[in-house]
């Protein structure tokens, strides 16, 4: 007899590319820019600045992606994503790649860009922008023993059949092994964690009916149609009602 008070919600899961087996996930972290959005531009000082999503935000890259609610500026950021099988603090950027990267996807980091425009004029937290249902479509995870670490490849994506984003993974600022080293200073980082590694410039605004395609080297290919329908509810308790969805 379970001395829960609900039925406790079902995990987030990702598939696995060629295998039967799935990735649960625990965390999601994005990065900010960690790519230069104008030519000549230094690279700079500081480590990029980074944000949270909830594992809930988490959605497969493909079919019909909805509208969010509360926003007239939709937008879209395509993005290599880490997948950490193993945790730690204090990591060194050299242990990085081979002790603590599962594997790799790629991903949309969705924003409601009006909303993150009014926070920045406020001074305050992001959360309203970034952390809203479906806002974090994700490829299955491609396990490294396949694919390796890839240091290059392209990072693209088009709108109805128009490139808006390019560009080279070798054009990141900051590197994987650093951006985890980075994040592991300031928090433990743990099996199941995901790792949004920037976006490059082009990010630009959806609107419904817009065909999404993107890519990330040979990680990961997306193909969703903007749907003005509001996001369903998810299903987070083996009780819920038939029309809502249920995250494989």
């Amino acid at each position: 007899m379970s001395d829960l008070v609900f039925p406790a919600p079902a995990p987030t899961r990702l598939p696995v590319a060629g295998s039967s087996a799935a990735f649960p996930v625990g965390r999601v972290f994005c990065i900010g820019r960690n790519y230069s959005w104008a030519v000549g531009e230094p690279k700079p000082r500081e480590m990029p600045a980074w944000f949270m999503k909830p594992a809930t935000a988490v959605v497969p890259a493909h079919g019909l992606l909805p509208w969010p609610p509360g926003t007239g500026d939709f937008c879209h950021e395509i993005e290599m994503v880490v997948a950490i099988g193993r945790g730690g603090r204090d990591i060194a950027p050299a242990q990085v790649e081979p002790h603590h990267v599962w594997g790799y996807a790629a991903g949309l980091d969705l924003t409601r860009r009006d909303l993150q425009q009014q926070a920045k004029r406020a001074g305050g937290p992001w959360e309203a922008a970034k952390a809203f249902d479906h806002s974090a479509p994700c490829t299955p995870i491609v396990p490294a023993a396949t694919c390796g670490h890839p240091r290059q490849g392209a990072v693209w994506l088009a709108v109805n059949g128009i490139e808006r984003q390019r560009a080279d993974l070798s054009e990141l600022l900051w590197p994987v092994p650093e951006l985890v080293a980075m994040l592991s200073r300031s928090i433990a980082l743990a099996p199941g964690d995901l790792i949004f590694t920037g976006t490059p410039a082009g990010v630009g605004p959806l609107a419904p009916g817009d065909v999404l395609s993107a890519g990330v080297a040979d990680i990961g290919r997306i193909a969703m149609t903007v749907d003005r329908a509001p996001a369903p509810i998810l299903a987070v308790h083996p009780s819920a009602s038939p029309h809502q969805e249920t995250f494989p």
